[in-house]
């Protein structure tokens, strides 16, 4: 192969690695600018909380949109919905959901918090809750849950375990028809479950990460170009 061969093959995989390298860096930053959007769009609903019925979870139009929302009813004597793998504080454990019906509204699901599961995976249990009760909290898409999906599986103590809240088998494991596209994540001040908070990005990047990884492929990019350019003239001086 001629030295200008080369040196064109040379390039054309240099612009081939630059130009994936700076699609990833766009899609990086692209995801820091969705995550900081939708924690901007949380953040002006907490610093509001105009209260919402609950039965606005059900409403198709603010599937993805957060709302604050309160109101009375009783949770279902249905089994509790351990979600798997989340982590809180470093420890491995999962998030607790129970069935809850308003009055006068559809059921949904709301979160108790966070328990831990020891090493040998035995699943915690959480008492269920009996008798009228008041919530209010965040109205919020369920966790993101990637590209797995499994049936809920059965605990030894009667609950269902899930690695997802949106699949299709969920309503069923707990003796209802469905569920609406939101969940009530419930305000931490109430004297109900366990350890929680509000955050709606457990377990996935923060936005600073998606920009320190979008700064990399940059930076990789940049890499390469400089790269071509001192092998180009190293060759040109020969």
């Amino acid at each position: 192969m001629s030295r200008r061969a080369t040196l064109v093959a040379g390039w054309m995989l240099a612009l081939m690695a630059m130009a994936a390298f700076a699609a990833l860096g766009r899609w990086q930053l692209s995801r820091m600018h969705e995550k900081q959007a939708l924690l901007d769009a949380v953040a002006a609903t907490l610093a509001d909380r105009n209260p919402r019925p609950l039965s606005a979870a059900a409403d198709p139009a603010r599937a993805r949109t957060f709302d604050w929302a309160a109101g009375e009813g009783e949770f279902l004597p249905a089994p509790a919905v351990l979600l798997d793998n989340q982590q809180r504080g470093g420890r491995a454990g999962v998030r607790v959901y129970r069935a809850f019906r308003p009055v006068g509204a559809p059921p949904l699901l709301v979160e108790l918090g966070w328990l831990p599961v020891p090493p040998d995976r035995n699943m915690p249990v959480s008492p269920p809750i009996i008798g009228v009760q008041r919530v209010q909290g965040l109205l919020a898409p369920p966790p993101s849950a990637g590209l797995a999906d499994a049936a809920p599986a059965s605990t030894a103590h009667g609950d269902l375990l899930a690695i997802r809240l949106d699949g299709a088998a969920l309503p069923a494991g707990l003796g209802l028809d469905a569920l609406p596209p939101r969940l009530l994540k419930l305000d931490p001040a109430l004297p109900l479950g366990h350890a929680r908070d509000l955050d709606v990005l457990p377990n996935t990047l923060p936005p600073d990460k998606h920009l320190g990884y979008a700064v990399q492929w940059f930076g990789l990019a940049l890499a390469v170009l400089v790269t071509a350019l001192v092998l180009t003239f190293r060759r040109s001086r020969r």
